[in-house]
């Protein structure tokens, strides 16, 4: 996450929202109550409505139409913010945090603390630099925390090598169930992009 962020109190105004955003190139900012909770996020899309109905422009729409006239009268982040926010903990996953963005339908996600007190903002961008890990690190973190945990020499011998992402199993496990497991695990690890599970197992007496 990015720990620097930028942020506004409930009663700060539409021309010093957008300063800030045109600022510091955000797209968004989390709005906190006093005591640095966060009780919501207003984003570009909160202040579009302004333009949308200025001079009778298009009347509201049956979806959600007349939130955006609503906000279209608004003035200060506590009438624009969409509330409350969508949120997440510093120890979320990755891949719960990206199922937390595809559900909600949006593009970053606040980090909070168990008190709701502002921590940082994860982006979908944040969430895809995992994958610029290299191969080597990759390979080192399946053959100490994957291989070495669950899958230890000499009762089963696994060897992992990382090309572009995409790690590759030979070797051979006890049985066909932790074979699945091996991929299951080695497919959990942050930054692997695919598995090619070639593991084998002795054939069943």
């Amino acid at each position: 996450m990015t720990r620097a962020v930028v942020a506004v109190g409930r009663r700060a105004l539409f021309k010093d929202i957008v300063e800030r955003m045109r600022q510091w190139q955000v797209s968004a900012l989390p709005v906190l109550a006093g005591d640095g909770r966060v009780i919501g996020v207003v984003s570009e899309a909160d202040l579009l409505p302004k333009e949308q109905f200025r001079d009778g422009g298009q009347g509201p729409s049956a979806e959600g139409g007349l939130t955006g006239l609503a906000k279209a009268g608004a003035v200060s982040a506590g009438e624009l913010m969409s509330a409350p926010a969508v949120t997440v903990h510093a120890d979320t996953t990755l891949a719960e945090a990206a199922r937390v963005m595809a559900l909600r339908r949006v593009k970053r996600l606040v980090v909070t603390d168990a008190e709701g007190v502002l921590e940082g903002v994860v982006s979908r961008g944040d969430l895809l630099k995992v994958f610029l890990r290299t191969d080597s690190d990759l390979a080192d973190e399946i053959r100490h925390d994957v291989v070495g945990a669950h899958f230890p020499a000499p009762a089963e011998l696994v060897h992992v090598t990382v090309v572009e992402g995409v790690a590759v199993l030979t070797g051979q496990v006890r049985s066909d169930d932790r074979i699945a497991l091996a991929a299951r695990l080695v497919g959990g690890v942050e930054g692997v992009v695919g598995v090619e599970c070639r593991l084998t197992a002795p054939a069943a007496r």
